[in-house]
């Protein structure tokens, strides 16, 4: 490895953001934008936390396909203008990929320990 480390990382909690991609099986969401279709395949959901406040999504990316075949991203911001409440017309859909989202991270239960201290 061509790379040295040294010091004690430390997380600054005033803006800590976690970020979840979960698979989706083929047809199971349809985005539309402009009057086409787009079949999502995978979302990467955005989570944050501000000065220790409770956890928020805030913004969900798509990988989609597009009527053509062609692979298209499609972000959808979660939060108001003033990021203190949901984005008013956000899809139940997508609502229930945060869901689903938020659900595997917390059911996957990952547990870590580096090399040589487990």
């Amino acid at each position: 490895m061509d790379l040295s480390a040294t010091g004690e990382p430390v997380i600054v909690q005033d803006d800590t953001q976690v970020h979840v991609g979960i698979d989706l099986r083929p047809g199971t969401l349809t985005l539309t934008r402009k009057g086409k279709d787009f079949a999502a395949y995978y979302a990467l959901v955005q989570f944050a936390s501000a000065r220790a406040n409770p956890w928020v999504a805030h913004e969900v990316k798509f990988s989609a396909k597009g009527p053509d075949g062609k692979s298209v991203d499609l972000t959808v911001d979660l939060l108001n203008d003033a990021w203190d409440g949901p984005r008013a017309g956000v899809p139940a859909a997508i609502w229930k990929v945060v869901a689903l989202a938020a659900t595997s991270a917390g059911d996957v239960g990952i547990t870590y320990a580096p090399p040589g201290r487990a």
